[in-house]
């Protein structure tokens, strides 16, 4: 008896199998690949904006080149990501247009204002630390575009995640000025990257049926805690502290115990009422309107060269 496209979709993701954009898959699995997909690369491509606002202000040359160089290093992310989703059907013009009207979500974190230099070595160690936590289980995600996808922009991540923490380890070797400016903008990352990693499991409504689909292979709350497990250990190195006084090792569980997150916060900067929301999205929609030419010009130049 011939298996239905149902089961052969189920039977691939049960063994391991990538499923490919030509495979027959759920409309709901399309759904929610479009939707991770789109809002990992609106991230990449918003993400841009609090760190590019500082390659003019950095401290020597050094620090601009690789500045400069983690801040393209983010776009190519969101060009690898926003092509992986085209391969589900979506258009990359749809996807911007829902960045636009607000219809699609990036990460919260993105929405806060980066006030100081150290602030580039936070993001670093404490924004690109999540995300690797939360993407390097996404090379083994079962779509096979965003999982190929994934695997390059992990290795690039890791670099940038470096590249923060020897910011950070700089400052916090330097005057009394420069350790609390470390301090401070640690004191300030710290929540917003922990709950970079969404809801909790019992609030989130699309985590059961991800892993499911092997889309996710850890819950929110799993990857929150090998985060806070690894940071607490790494700020030891800065000889800094977490903005936590609940943080506290748990011999019987093996993990640390950590304070309660603000999610009335949280859900604050994402329906849009963040410090830096607006300014943003305001700056993502003058950037493209401001580039329609290119995308004119380059369209005519492609299309004479198809001629």
């Amino acid at each position: 008896m011939a298996l239905t496209p149902e089961q052969v979709f189920d039977s691939k993701v049960d063994q391991e199998i990538r499923i490919e954009p030509r495979d027959w898959m759920p409309d709901k699995y399309r759904q929610t690949l479009v939707r991770q997909i789109s809002q990992h690369a609106h991230s990449e491509i918003v993400g841009m904006l609090p760190e590019g606002n500082w390659i003019t202000r950095a401290p020597s040359l050094r620090r601009k080149a690789t500045l400069i160089a983690k801040v393209q290093d983010e776009a190519g992310h969101g060009l690898y990501l926003y092509s992986a989703a085209e391969t589900l059907g979506t258009s990359r013009t749809e996807m911007i247009e829902q960045l636009h009207n607000g219809k699609a979500k990036y990460s919260s974190i993105f929405n806060y204002p980066t006030i100081s230099w150290a602030d580039m070595g936070a993001i670093g160690w404490l924004v690109d630390g999540a995300a690797i936590m939360n993407q390097v289980p996404l090379c083994r995600t079962s779509y096979g575009p965003y999982a190929r996808a994934m695997v390059r922009i992990c290795k690039e991540e890791s670099f940038h995640q470096r590249q923060g923490f020897e910011i950070l380890l700089t400052l916090s070797r330097g005057t009394e000025a420069q350790r609390h400016m470390c301090q401070d903008s640690i004191n300030r990352w710290w929540w917003p990257s922990v709950m970079m990693f969404g809801p909790s499991d019992d609030a989130s409504p699309h985590t059961a049926q991800s892993m499911k689909w092997k889309i996710k292979r850890f819950t929110n709350d799993e990857l929150r805690q090998k985060f806070v497990d690894i940071c607490a250990e790494q700020v030891k190195l800065l000889g800094m502290t977490l903005p936590d006084p609940l943080l506290n090792w748990n011999e019987v569980r093996q993990h640390y115990d950590f304070g309660p997150i603000n999610w009335e916060e949280f859900w604050s900067v994402i329906s849009g009422n963040g410090p830096c929301n607006k300014e943003r999205l305001d700056a993502r929609v003058k950037a493209h309107e401001e580039g329609e030419w290119v995308r004119q010009a380059a369209n005519a130049y492609a299309k004479k060269h198809r001629q």
